[in-house]
């Protein structure tokens, strides 16, 4: 045991053992040096077999530390994740669920016909159902999920009926399940912190113009990996997060900021992304250790931008951080406008309201641009002056944070993502969908993919990639609604069938560069939502 290293004896308490544990996770994304990197290391490879785990275990649950259970009621790709990989360590809580009539009624479609004999004649729970149709060895849990993953729908009907359940997991510890204490990407070198920890906040326009260092695309297998540690640490934090359980390894990079900071970037798949925006999600990790994530949704040089620093690293470097997140984005994305989403800064979310979130962001230089919000920031900031001790209320935080704050590089602008309502672009195909086919929308949308490749002087699709078959597909009835690209030029249509193609590519981040250059497509779009 080195200086730096904490106190490893038996603890007297759950809490203390659990701040060892967060200690211990801290020195492991932040080593002062390597004597004392290496005394971390070996307490958290042995930490799951601590004699005081073993007795504070039960109010270790949902921690994520290794050797307690973990429960949830996860999405069904992870559901499907956690069955493939573990199928022995997963099951239902039934001590929690709620939806057991749900179920019940559910399990005539997953069952063959005959054994609705006796499902028609027999009065069981759920429970004791799923209990007999199982196999001995199997779990509840398995076998349920594997019936779901057998029913002859297609995705998204599996996806929303399984959901629609409710169903609360657990997961039983055993050697190679999730958890927090030994979570790390082994491909990044440790960086060791000289001195106390950067909390100043950053002056975003001096972070932005520094990039950073280099981008690497890695291989298939090593975006898979990247991918299930992103999975791994929402799990253990009870949490599910779309565009994680969604990514595809195809679409990973890593991207290496400097001082120990990387970003893992991941891309949907295609069949996941959304027809207009570029969604992307990156694990932030330090020393290959996980701090947090970034949501990022991007168009019209735009970027939402949602961070999460997870709680063992609160208080730290978040304010650096997040200039670093804004400078990757600006990379990535030629963002010159950042935005953040209500939820982000508190509203309806008693965790971001307790953390004073709004004023994190107002004083980085985000502002509102709703007039009533203006007004009430302009009566907290004169309470203030009067009397400096003044804190805005619980109340009066959820109102600040009901609309966007938004921080521009270059200026302001309207053609912004966020203040654009692209939902109106999808009520305009509706319409137009509505009125031509009806409900016939099948052949509607085979028609439009027909119609648009006209339009835009595509002779075939032969050439195309089934991604950039199912972007065509769906862009089809958004490009006969343009106004008036009837009328742009042959150079114009040829660009348009490129930003498309990108969309279905490999790498979803080309179809926003593309799509931002576009001029004449970008002012459609917004006459279409106006």
């Amino acid at each position: 045991m080195t200086r730096s290293t904490p106190d490893l004896r038996q603890a007297s308490s759950a809490g203390r053992l659990l701040r060892l544990h967060e200690e211990l996770i801290r020195l492991n994304a932040y080593p002062p040096d390597e004597a004392t990197l290496s005394a971390v290391r070996q307490a958290l490879s042995r930490f799951r077999r601590r004699r005081d785990l073993a007795r504070f275990r039960n109010r270790l649950r949902d921690t994520g530390v290794a050797g307690t259970v973990i429960g949830f009621p996860f999405f069904w790709p992870t559901a499907r994740w956690l069955v493939d990989r573990w199928p022995d360590r997963i099951r239902i809580d039934w001590d929690s669920y709620t939806g057991a009539d749900r179920l019940e009624g559910f399990l005539y479609l997953l069952m063959p016909f005959t054994e609705s004999i006796a499902l028609d004649d027999l009065v069981m729970t759920p429970e004791d159902w799923l209990d007999n149709f199982k196999n001995p060895a199997e779990t509840d849990a398995a076998f349920l999920i594997r019936r779901v993953a057998a029913a002859p729908v297609d995705d998204a009907w599996r996806e929303k009926l399984y959901e629609d359940l409710g169903l609360p997991l657990i997961i039983d510890p055993a050697p190679g399940t999730p958890d927090r204490t030994e979570a790390r990407y082994h491909g990044i070198a440790a960086s060791y912190q000289v001195g106390p920890l950067d909390r100043s906040r950053p002056d975003l326009p001096t972070e932005i113009a520094r990039p950073p260092r280099r981008i690497t695309a890695v291989s298939r297998r090593e975006g898979h990996s990247l991918i299930d540690m992103a999975r791994a640490a929402m799990v253990t934090r009870s949490r599910d997060l779309d565009v994680f359980v969604n990514a595809d390894p195809a679409d990973v990079q890593l991207i290496e900021d400097g001082g120990g900071l990387w970003f893992a970037a991941m891309g949907l798949r295609v069949d996941k992304r959304h027809v207009l925006e570029t969604v992307q999600g990156f694990l932030i990790l330090r020393s290959g250790v996980p701090l947090g994530y970034v949501l990022n949704t991007s168009l019209f040089n735009t970027s939402e931008v949602a961070l999460n620093i997870f709680d063992t690293f609160r208080g730290g470097e978040t304010g650096r951080i997040y200039g670093r997140v804004l400078a990757m984005l600006r990379l990535l994305y030629r963002s010159d406008v950042f935005v953040v989403p209500p939820y982000q800064l508190g509203h309806e979310n008693e965790e971001g309201l307790a953390s004073g979130a709004w004023w994190f962001y107002y004083k980085l230089g985000f502002r509102p641009i709703d007039r009533g919000i203006l007004r009430l920031v302009r009566r907290e900031l004169a309470r203030l002056e009067r009397r400096p001790s003044y804190r805005s209320s619980l109340d009066t935080l959820n109102q600040l944070a009901s609309e966007n704050m938004y921080w521009y590089l270059e200026g302001k602008r309207t053609d912004v993502f966020g203040r654009l309502v692209l939902g109106r672009v999808g009520l305009a195909v509706s319409n137009y969908l509505g009125d031509r086919f009806g409900a016939g929308r099948e052949r509607g949308m085979t028609v439009c993919a027909t119609e648009a490749a006209e339009l835009l002087g595509l002779s075939s699709l032969k050439g195309c990639s089934k991604g950039e078959r199912i972007a065509w597909s769906r862009w089809a009835p958004v490009v006969l609604c343009l106004p008036g690209v009837d009328r742009w030029s042959a150079e114009e249509r040829r660009a348009l069938v490129e930003v498309i193609k990108a969309k279905g590519g490999k790498r979803e981040i080309e179809y926003t560069r593309l799509f931002d250059q576009h001029l004449r497509l970008r002012a459609a779009i917004v006459e279409l939502q106006s």
